[in-house]
């Protein structure tokens, strides 16, 4: 008898625990997560059904389980809308690759996977390493407020930064690079791998990485308490495999699990 007692205090007070933990994360009863709508290395949103598959789809689906409420993903077109998604209150957590002037506006939390990053080019480029893509003359290509740009326009110093205001069709990618209006592009190795295979041999990735970023949880800046909770999560996801089987399934290039923090 004292047993059972014993047994059903400790689920009410792990259903106490998980309500308030909702309660804090999703205020609004449902787990609304806003996340980067082009970007593969966080998910894959099919344009005929809408349906959302990918590490993000995983960790938030993963988290309202355990927290037994319904949860809504949110496809956005750039790290400002999932920004303002947050200042605004229309969504709970978000997902951006860490950048510092990012950090000034919203606070990171549970880092899950490290995102490699390379230049896109013509099969007959002379480019053969990352190193030696900073040379004079060289214009190399990168979306406006992306990872990819903010690391190239601060780092690159003889070599032309070409920011677009968006992220061009891929047919288009292939046009700039193999007429010669472009040198490179840098993109997530993702994005590139999947420019190349469609590209009929026309481009390939230079080897190398120019910048591993880490893809991460975030919340409206201050929000410490869902920040703490979400580093917990993901530290146990990590810890069980969770996230490697996630990325596993997503197929993803030049992506590896983040590895854990010390606190």
């Amino acid at each position: 008898m004292q047993t059972r007692l014993f047994l059903i205090t400790v689920l009410l007070v792990a259903a106490t625990a998980g309500t308030a933990l909702g309660a804090d994360l999703a205020p609004t009863g449902t787990l609304r997560a806003v996340f980067l709508g082009t970007n593969p290395v966080q998910a894959r949103v099919n344009a005929q059904t809408g349906e959302v598959t990918g590490p993000v789809a995983d960790l938030v689906k993963e988290l309202a389980r355990r927290l037994s409420i319904p949860y809504r993903l949110i496809p956005a077109p750039d790290a400002r809308s999932v920004i303002e998604h947050l200042q605004n209150g229309t969504a709970d957590v978000g997902f951006l690759a860490y950048e510092a002037q990012r950090a000034r506006e919203v606070d990171f939390a549970g880092g899950f996977a490290l995102m490699l990053n390379s230049f896109l080019v013509r099969a007959g480029s002379p480019l053969q390493r990352v190193a030696d893509a900073d040379q004079p003359g060289l214009r190399i290509a990168s979306v406006k407020g992306q990872s990819q740009q903010i690391y190239l326009s601060a780092n690159l110093k003889r070599a032309s930064v070409v920011v677009l205001d968006a992220m061009p069709p891929p047919a288009e990618v292939q046009r700039l690079l193999v007429s010669g209006e472009l040198d490179a592009f840098g993109v997530n190795s993702q994005r590139a791998e999947e420019a190349v295979a469609a590209s009929r041999a026309e481009l390939r990735v230079v080897p190398g990485s120019f910048m591993d970023v880490e893809q991460s949880f975030v919340v409206k800046k201050g929000e410490r308490e869902k920040a703490t909770a979400l580093d917990a999560f993901v530290d146990e996801l990590r810890a069980s495999g969770f996230i490697r089987a996630s990325l596993e399934r997503a197929k993803l290039a030049g992506v590896a699990v983040s590895p854990a923090r010390g606190r």
